[in-house]
């Protein structure tokens, strides 16, 4: 019994995304034959750039996943380009099942990440320069220049890395008032102006 729980848990310290069996997945129902290069083509960022976000806007996130992208299935991979209006913010989040390796286009940007001593390590990247959020860290990113956008793309070592953001976790989950305001030590009042905050 003891050994196999300690097998177990060994396989789950080692967990990503599983080693697939074949040269790549089809959706289900989908003959091989009829498989060509579209299928391995994603055109979803041609249009991104074309519009301006305005200053109140927060980042604009298009997504290069299994979802979108079903290539990638089984694949470990997947991307994402990262669109900052001036003073744009992508708020904590984190990705609870991969690394990002985030790539500045253009612009600059402030990024922090949070280590699990509650650590916060920040840099200001310029255009050109990488920095990497390790698996489930909490990170964020801040375009601090109030007049140029920002571009970035992140490479996430899996096809589905996931997203928990965290003023939309705490704040529109449902967990309860009382909780949130025990948890911050504050009042219920100021958690119920979050909420709605959050919400409009």
């Amino acid at each position: 019994m003891i050994m196999l729980l300690a097998v177990n848990i060994v396989g789950l310290t080692h967990a990503s995304d599983p080693d697939i069996l074949s040269d790549f997945v089809l959706p289900p129902g989908q003959n091989p034959a009829n498989v060509d290069g579209n299928f391995f083509t994603f055109t979803g960022f041609r249009q991104v750039g074309s519009n301006n976000l305005t200053w109140q806007s927060n980042v604009k996130v298009t997504k290069a996943s299994m979802a979108e992208f079903p290539a990638l299935t089984g694949l470990g991979v997947s991307m994402a380009l990262l669109q900052f209006p001036a003073g744009g913010v992508n708020p904590p989040h984190t990705h609870p099942r991969a690394s990002e390796l985030l790539y500045l286009l253009s612009g600059s940007l402030v990024v922090g990440v949070v280590d699990t001593t509650g650590k916060l390590f920040t840099q200001t990247l310029y255009g050109g320069d990488l920095f990497v959020f390790p698996k489930g860290l909490l990170h964020f990113q801040l375009n601090n220049d109030y007049k140029k956008q920002a571009f970035a793309i992140s490479g996430f070592g899996s096809a589905n890395a996931g997203t928990v953001s965290l003023p939309s976790a705490l704040f529109t989950s449902g967990i309860t008032s009382d909780v949130l305001a025990k948890s911050f030590k504050t009042d219920t009042k100021t958690i119920e102006m979050l909420k709605a905050a959050l919400k409009a």
